[in-house]
């Protein structure tokens, strides 16, 4: 594990939510949070003071849904996966990310 983790930068948290949502399929807050560490090769840290705000607000805005489940560890759980309407964001949000990464890419490229 690298001894400094970093925060997720500003305005990407809902993005990687939905993506991890959508590559593993429904998954409770806590397994949700690790598995965002454990691809990041933990270099992101998720605490429960930002994940589960993430969460609700994705919930409210209809882009998720929960129903209780049970955990690995036998315990009862939100569980949380994307709707029809969270499957539409998640691909307008990919590409508007890979528009503005283009966009940053020109001006670090670009000579003086």
């Amino acid at each position: 594990m690298s001894e400094s983790k970093t925060d997720i930068p500003y305005g990407t948290l809902d993005l990687l939510i939905l993506q991890s949502l959508s590559a593993m399929g429904s998954m409770h807050g806590y397994r949700l949070a690790r598995r965002m560490e454990q691809v990041s090769g933990d270099q992101l840290r998720l605490n429960q003071g930002s994940i589960y705000p993430a969460l609700i607000r994705l919930e409210q805005a209809g882009l998720i849904r929960t129903e209780w489940g049970v955990s690995e560890t036998n315990r009862k759980v939100k569980m949380y996966s994307l709707t029809r309407n969270g499957i539409k964001r998640l691909a307008e949000e990919v590409a508007k990310w890979h528009e503005t990464t283009a966009l940053v890419t020109r001006f670090l490229e670009a000579k003086p």
